[in-house]
């Protein structure tokens, strides 16, 4: 009778691993199972995007300006950097005369385009547009203003190491600026475009720039033996055109 019970379990338990041996033969390989990644991003801070390179504009490569004209606007939709715009010391003459600006010039001694930063880390793609404007006209110390005095921005373009399809839609080649009026439009990105950093550079290098930003002065105007200094005011709004 114990015999009997023993070979009964046997057969049982080889029924059984048969049995599991025929579902797993069965089974489908390889098998799937999915997991998520997830990132959310928010608008940037408050820091200040640092100069780039006019010629480069690679947010991870940032430049060094030898005289800048202070720390730009900060915030997620922001006026990084500015150039000035330095005539040098001319000689008084009695005919019309056009100077140019010279290079932005580097920390490591390089020379580069003039230009104007712009950076948006709003996230929104509500686009943006930069403008210009003079509120007074070319006046030394005292007061005394350099009648007729004409500036003109030539050779505007935008670039950004961010694709071009995000490219701003109107981008102003020339400037030509009237002291006292209201701003002169400079960049206007629609809506969907300018995100990220964009620089706003009169000339491609600093051989193409040379030449792109102009003073020019009527032989009539009296200049006195001094200096003579402007403002120039650009202007960063949230509205595009």
């Amino acid at each position: 009778m114990k015999k009997e019970i023993s070979m009964l379990s046997t057969i049982v338990l080889l029924g059984i691993v048969v049995g599991s041996m025929q579902v797993s033969a069965n089974e489908v390989f390889p098998k799937e199972y999915n997991t998520d990644g997830t990132i959310t991003f928010e608008a940037g801070g408050t820091e200040v995007t640092p100069p780039v390179d006019p010629e480069d504009p690679d947010p991870e490569k940032p430049v060094t300006p030898v005289d800048p004209p202070g720390p730009g606007t900060g915030g997620a939709l922001s006026i990084d950097y500015g150039s000035k715009f330095k005539f040098g010391t001319q000689k008084i003459s009695s005919t019309t005369q056009t100077y140019y600006a010279a290079p932005d010039e580097m920390q490591d001694g390089s020379k580069k385009p003039t230009y104007v930063q712009v950076t948006d880390k709003r996230g929104t793609l509500t686009g943006w547009k930069l403008s210009i404007s003079q509120p007074e006209q070319f006046k030394t110390i005292n007061g005394d203003e350099l009648v007729g005095a004409e500036l003109a921005f030539t050779k505007g373009q935008a670039d950004s190491v961010v694709d071009s399809q995000y490219a701003p839609t109107t981008v102003n080649n020339r400037l030509t600026l009237t002291p006292g009026l209201s701003g002169t439009l400079a960049i206007n990105a629609e809506a969907g475009t300018g995100v990220g950093t964009w620089v706003y550079r009169f000339g491609a290098n600093e051989a193409d720039n040379q030449d792109a930003v102009q003073l020019t002065i009527p032989g009539k105007s009296v200049k006195l033996a001094q200096q003579y200094t402007t403002k120039l005011v650009w202007s960063l709004e949230d509205t595009p055109n």
